[in-house]
C-alpha cells in the first residue's frame, strides 16, 4: 500500500459538498425556529435619543422587539486570558448594552419574528431618533491622534543598526508613500448563528474558525459553564480571518433565543456583513530604502499607521516581514494605530504580511530602477544569511530557489527593462515580480483516533476546515500512521466537544493539528499490533510486537509479509473499539525562524488609450515544506493569488469621509474578481521539507499565495506604462490622474 501523503486525493467532504449533504450553520433543520433581523444604526458616532419600536411589535408574527431598553444585561464575566484573536487592548462591543453608537451600521434592535419575512419587514419599520455627535471619520483628520500600540511586542518599535544616518549616506534612495485601503471580508456564506437553549444548556451552530473561542464567550457572556455551550462548524464557505473571533451576532442570537424560549437563527445579510464582522484596515506606510550603486541595501525604513476603532486596538504585523527579507544591517520599523469610528478591524487573508509586502517589494522595483538593475537580481543579491531580526537561523529558506525556478518558468530573461518597451499589437505589456513570505505557525492542538469493529478509523478534532482540505489532509495523516487505506478514514470536525484546537487561522493548523493525529495513529497503530500478540484467536499470538507492522489494512510480520491478521478480524475480536489521544504543541523557547517563502511572475497588458489593465499570466513559486496534498494545496495557492488580483485592481471599500457611512456595502458596488478577471495561474511548490515545524516537515499554504501579488501586479503595470501608482487598487482613473 502507497503512502497516503504526498498524493493528490480528492476532498473526502467533497461529494458531500456538491451534494449539499454538508450542513452550514444557517442550514441545521430545528424545529420551532424563530428568526432574527438586527436593525442598523445610520451614524457613526452618537447617542439613541428615541427609539420607536411599537409598530414592528405590532406588525404580523413578530415575537419581540430587542434594544438597549429591553435587553437582557449579560455578565460577560472575563475571560482569564484574551483568546489570541482578540485585541490584548480595549473592551469588546456588547451588543444591545447601552445607547452608545461607535461606528456605522452598529446594531441598535433586533427584531425577532416567527418567518425571515416578518423580521425583515418589521425590522424597516423600527424609528430611531439619533444625537449625532462628531465622529472621527476621516482618516486624515484622524492621523495626528496616532500613536504606538500599548500592546507593545511585534508591533512595537524595532531597530537594528544606525538606518537614519546609512539613509542619509546612501548613494542610492528610494523614498515613497504607499496605501493599502480598507477591504472587507466576502465569503460565499455570509455569518449565522443558530441558537438553541435547552435549560441551561446551549448549542451555537456557528460559522466560526475557532469553536471553542466561540464556546469560551459564549459562557462567559451568560455566565454559564464552559460544558454548558456547545458549538457546532463542520463546514463554512469562505472565511478568510472573518470568522476568527466572536462577533455581536453571536450574542444576539443567543439572548434573543433565550428571551423567546426557542430557536432563533440570525443570518447576516451582505450589508450587514460591513458593519460588525472586521475588515483589512486601511494603513498608510512610508518606505525608505538606501542601496550602494552596486544594489546592496544599507538602510530600511518602514513605518505604517493603520485604522482601529475607538474601542479596541487592533494591530497586525505589518511590518514583521520588512524586518527580515533582506540583509540589511541598518533598519527600523515604526507600527502606530489610527483610532477612528469603525468597527474593529480583524484579519483578513495574509494578515499584516500581505499589506507591508506590498509597500517593500513595490520599493525594492523602485529601488532597482534607480539602480538600472534587474528586480529579481536586487533580490537574490540581498538574500540574508540568518533572520537578523531574531538572530536566529532559518529552519529552512528557499526565498532565491523560488525566484529563480518561477523566473525560468515564466521566462523572464525576455523582459526589457525600460517601461513601454515591449507591446504586442497596441497592447502595452508589462512584467513585474515580487517576493512573498509568511511565518510557520504552530499551535496546541489534539487529535483522537479510533478504530471501530468494522476496521473503520475515525479521526476527531475540534479543529475546522474552512476550505483548505483539513479534512482530507488529516485523513491522509492518519491513514499512514495507522497503516490503512485512506477510503476507510473519516474524520470529524468543528464541534467544540472534541478534543482541543486552536483556531484555523494564520496558516497554523495543519502544521498544528497533523502531529497530534500522528501520534494518535502511531499510538493506535502499537494498540493493534499488542492486540495482534495477545489476542487468543489472532495467528500472531505471542509473537514479538517488534516484529510486527501495521500496514496494508492488516498487522503482519515485517519479515513474512504472508503471516498477518486484518485489523477488521483482530477488532471483531475484541468486540470493542481501540482509540488514542494525543496533543502536540511547539516546544519553549524557538531555535530557528520559521516561515515560507515564495515569488510570483505578473504579465500584463495596458491599453494605451484607454488604460484598461488585462492579466494574462500569473506564475509562482512557493516553499511550504513538504505538500501533503498536492491537489488541494493548489486551490490554496490559486484562491490566494486570486486574492491578491482582487487586492491589486479591484477592492476598496469606500466611505463617506462626512459621515462615516460605507458607500459600496454590497456585491454590485464592492469589486471582486470575476471568472473575466482571473488569467492563466501556474503554481508551483519546491520540493522541500522543513523537520523544524513538526514531523511531517510541511508548514501551512493558505496565507502565502496571497502575499506579494498586489505588489507583482504594481510593479508590471508601471513595467508596462511608466507610470507608478502606490495606492491600491490600481484603477483607470489613478493611471489617467497619474
Amino acid at each position: 500500500m502507497s503512502p497516503a501523503i504526498g498524493q493528490p486525493i480528492r476532498r473526502i467532504e467533497g461529494r458531500a459538498k456538491v451534494l449539499g449533504k454538508a450542513r452550514y450553520a444557517a442550514e441545521y433543520p430545528i424545529r420551532n425556529l424563530a428568526h432574527a433581523v438586527p436593525v442598523l444604526s445610520t451614524v457613526p458616532r452618537g447617542r439613541i435619543s428615541a427609539i420607536d419600536t411599537a409598530a414592528a411589535v405590532a406588525s404580523p408574527g413578530v415575537l419581540t422587539v430587542l434594544t438597549h431598553l429591553n435587553a437582557p444585561r449579560l455578565p460577560y464575566r472575563q475571560p482569564k486570558e484574551v483568546p489570541a484573536t482578540n485585541p490584548k487592548v480595549g473592551d469588546p462591543l456588547r451588543p444591545l448594552r447601552d445607547d452608545v453608537i461607535r461606528f456605522d451600521r452598529q446594531y441598535v434592535a433586533v427584531v425577532v419574528a416567527d418567518t425571515l419575512e416578518h423580521a425583515e419587514a418589521a425590522a424597516a419599520l423600527v424609528k430611531v431618533t439619533y444625537e449625532p455627535l462628531t465622529g472621527v471619520t476621516s482618516f486624515d483628520r484622524a492621523l495626528p491622534n496616532a500613536q504606538l500600540p500599548r500592546e507593545g511586542g511585534r508591533t512595537g518599535p524595532y531597530r537594528r543598526g544606525t538606518p537614519d544616518a546609512a539613509f542619509a549616506a546612501a548613494p542610492v534612495k528610494v523614498d515613497q508613500r504607499y496605501v493599502v485601503p480598507t477591504e472587507h471580508h466576502n465569503p460565499m456564506e455570509p455569518h449565522a448563528t443558530v441558537a438553541v437553549w435547552n435549560g441551561s444548556q446551549l448549542t451555537l451552530y456557528d460559522k466560526s474558525q475557532w469553536v471553542q473561542n466561540i464556546q469560551q464567550h459564549a459562557a462567559l457572556a451568560f455566565g454559564i459553564p464552559y460544558g454548558n455551550v456547545r458549538v457546532l462548524s463542520p463546514f463554512m464557505g469562505g472565511g478568510f480571518g472573518s470568522a476568527l473571533r466572536a462577533w455581536p451576532h453571536i450574542d444576539v442570537a443567543a439572548m434573543a433565543a433565550r428571551v423567546v424560549k426557542r430557536p432563533v437563527k440570525l443570518s447576516l445579510s451582505r450589508e450587514a456583513m460591513y458593519g460588525s464582522v472586521g475588515f483589512r484596515p486601511l494603513t498608510r506606510m512610508r518606505v525608505r530604502l538606501g542601496a550602494t550603486p552596486d544594489g546592496r541595501l544599507t538602510s530600511v525604513m518602514h513605518e505604517a499607521w493603520a485604522q482601529t476603532s475607538t474601542y479596541e486596538e487592533f494591530t497586525e504585523n505589518t511590518l514583521g516581514a520588512t524586518r527580515l527579507m533582506y540583509n540589511v544591517p541598518n533598519l527600523a520599523t515604526t507600527y502606530r494605530i489610527v483610532p477612528m469610528n469603525v468597527s474593529t478591524p480583524t484579519y483578513m487573508r495574509g494578515p499584516g504580511e500581505v499589506t507591508g509586502m506590498f509597500a517593500l517589494e513595490t520599493a525594492m522595483d523602485e529601488l532597482a530602477v534607480a539602480l538600472k538593475m534587474d528586480p529579481v537580481q536586487l533580490r537574490i543579491l540581498n538574500e540574508p544569511p540568518k533572520d537578523l531580526s531574531v538572530n536566529l537561523p532559518w529552519s529552512l529558506r528557499t526565498y532565491v530557489d523560488a525566484l529563480r525556478d518561477g523566473a525560468k518558468r515564466f521566462d523572464w530573461a525576455r523582459r526589457t527593462p525600460e517601461p513601454g518597451s515591449m507591446r504586442d499589437g497596441g497592447l502595452l505589456v508589462g512584467l513585474g515580480v515580487a517576493g512573498s513570505t509568511y511565518p510557520g505557525n504552530r499551535n496546541p492542538a489534539s487529535a483522537r483516533v479510533r478504530m471501530d469493529p468494522d476496521g473503520t478509523v475515525t479521526v476527531q478534532s475540534a479543529g475546522t476546515d474552512i476550505g483548505p482540505g483539513t479534512y482530507t489532509s488529516m485523513a491522509q495523516v492518519a491513514a499512514d500512521a495507522v497503516g490503512v487505506d485512506v477510503s476507510r478514514v473519516r474524520v470529524e470536525l468543528g464541534d467544540s466537544r472534541l478534543p482541543y484546537s486552536n483556531a484555523q487561522g494564520g496558516s497554523a493548523l495543519f502544521a498544528s493539528l497533523s502531529p497530534a493525529v500522528r501520534q494518535a495513529g502511531l499510538e493506535l497503530a502499537r494498540a493493534l499490533v499488542m492486540a495482534a500478540v495477545s489476542d487468543a484467536r489472532s495467528p500472531l499470538r505471542g509473537l514479538n510486537p517488534d516484529t510486527l507492522i501495521s500496514a496494508g489494512d492488516r498487522v503482519g510480520v515485517k519479515a513474512d509479509p504472508t503471516k498477518f491478521v486484518t485489523h477488521a478480524e483482530l477488532l471483531k475480536s475484541l468486540r470493542r473499539p481501540l482509540e488514542a489521544h494525543a496533543t502536540s504543541a511547539p516546544s519553549g523557547k524557538p531555535t530557528h525562524s520559521i516561515h515560507s517563502f515564495g515569488a510570483h511572475f505578473v504579465e500584463l497588458t495596458v491599453d494605451p488609450d484607454v488604460y484598461e489593465i488585462r492579466i494574462r499570466r500569473i506564475v509562482s513559486s512557493f516553499g511550504v515544506g513538504a505538500v501533503i496534498n498536492p491537489r488541494t494545496a493548489h486551490s490554496q495557492a490559486v484562491g490566494g493569488i486570486i486574492g491578491g488580483v482582487g487586492m491589486g485592481l479591484l477592492e476598496e471599500t469606500r466611505s463617506d469621509p462626512r459621515r462615516g457611512r460605507i458607500m459600496n456595502a454590497n456585491f454590485s458596488e464592492y469589486l471582486i474578481p470575476v471568472h473575466a478577471d482571473i488569467p492563466v495561474f501556474e503554481a508551483e511548490y519546491l520540493k522541500e521539507f522543513d523537520p523544524i515545524i513538526g514531523p511531517l516537515g510541511g508548514k501551512g499554504v493558505g496565507e502565502l499565495p496571497i502575499v506579494g501579488v498586489a505588489a507583482a501586479i504594481s510593479n508590471a503595470v508601471y513595467h508596462a506604462t511608466g507610470k507608478r501608482i502606490r495606492d491600491l487598487p490600481i484603477t483607470i482613473d489613478k493611471l489617467l490622474a497619474d
